[in-house]
């Protein structure tokens, strides 16, 4: 198979399962990073079929022109990244505008630089969809023909607000910029609930994970008498989301379409019960917690049967997510 594929944001808890996908399936993969040092830790990782450029940042017009121009043999386009914010002094200027102008200028390039890109993945999210008012009730019915409402005025409120509305106004600019530009690419997004799972490589389960692959770790960190955390919502592996992805610019019946990915709901008593009946060797280490207490917290309903027509709906199970994810915090503390 001869498809190179462009993989942004390529140190990503999503994009490096994705990357071990594309390569066990036979594609090339080229990935940006924002240093070469973590170009060079990827490349040991993922092999010969690995390449990377380095783009520092991402919010800036042009960011990917010069990456893009030494690929031309790249025909597809998975835009993972999002910009990062290391702290919120300026609810505009640190989230909504890199938010927005990174999707948007990242389109740019490659309409300018790589008229060869036939398909583009974009990676939403869930809060692209249900606003923020509306997380937490059931009656609110989120599907693939639904968005976020959420002005960019109501987005500089406060931090919370900014990465809901960041989220949707992002989104709603990349199906914009198809439809005003006209551009060689087709567009699909990709719209993740709570992304959970193990990390594609080892390696990547050590030290600190990121916000979401850490809701596992902190329970099967906890210690006897401490409090069970009170994390709970709608899960996904982070093995499908990977999956959707590609198969996003695969199947023609995706271009043009939002795929939600969503599995089933989830709180940490769940996972906790999973870890203790799974790994018996833990069960004198962690807390007992309310066994019976596994009802999720109150969310949106997710209708995501468009996507799974799609998609398929052989998803992996929060049981399955967690027991893999174990298995390596075990291998790697061993």
């Amino acid at each position: 198979m001869s498809t190179s594929v462009f993989v942004s944001g390529a140190t990503g808890f999503i994009a490096q399962q994705t990357i071990s996908l594309l390569i066990s399936k036979g594609y090339n993969v080229v990935g940006s990073v924002r240093s070469a040092a973590k170009g060079e830790k990827l490349q040991k990782l993922h092999g010969s079929k690995f390449q990377y450029e380095v783009v520092p940042v991402l919010e800036k017009q042009g960011a990917f022109d010069e990456a893009l121009k030494k690929h031309p043999e790249v025909t597809v386009f998975l835009h993972t990244a999002s910009p990062v914010t290391q702290s919120v002094e300026d609810n505009e200027k640190d989230i909504l505008i890199p938010a927005i102008d990174g999707t948007k200028f990242v389109l740019e390039s490659i309409q300018k630089t790589a008229p060869q890109i036939k398909r583009v993945v974009y990676t939403s999210s869930i809060v692209a969809v249900v606003p923020l008012s509306k997380i937490s009730d059931p009656s609110f019915v989120a599907s693939e023909d639904v968005f976020n409402p959420t002005t960019y005025e109501e987005g500089k409120a406060n931090p919370h607000a900014a990465y809901f509305a960041s989220k949707s106004l992002a989104e709603k600019a990349a199906w914009e910029f198809v439809k005003t530009n006209k551009p060689n690419f087709t567009l699909s997004t990709i719209n993740p609930v709570y992304v959970l799972g193990p990390q594609a490589k080892d390696e990547e389960a050590k030290g600190d994970l990121n916000i979401t692959a850490e809701v596992i770790n902190a329970v099967y960190k906890l210690k006897k008498d401490d409090k069970i955390p009170e994390t709970g919502g709608s899960f996904v592996d982070v093995r499908d989301v990977a999956k959707a992805h590609v198969l996003a610019f695969e199947k023609d019946e995706a271009q043009g379409k939002r795929l939600i990915t969503y599995t089933e709901r989830f709180n940490s008593q769940l996972i906790l019960n999973i870890i203790r009946k799974n790994f018996p060797d833990l069960r004198e280490r962690l807390p007992e917690g309310n066994p019976e207490d596994i009802g999720a917290r109150t969310t949106a309903t997710i209708d995501n049967s468009k996507s799974k027509e799609i998609l398929g709906d052989d998803s992996i199970s929060i049981e399955e997510s967690v027991k893999a994810a174990v298995q390596q915090f075990i291998r790697v503390n061993a």
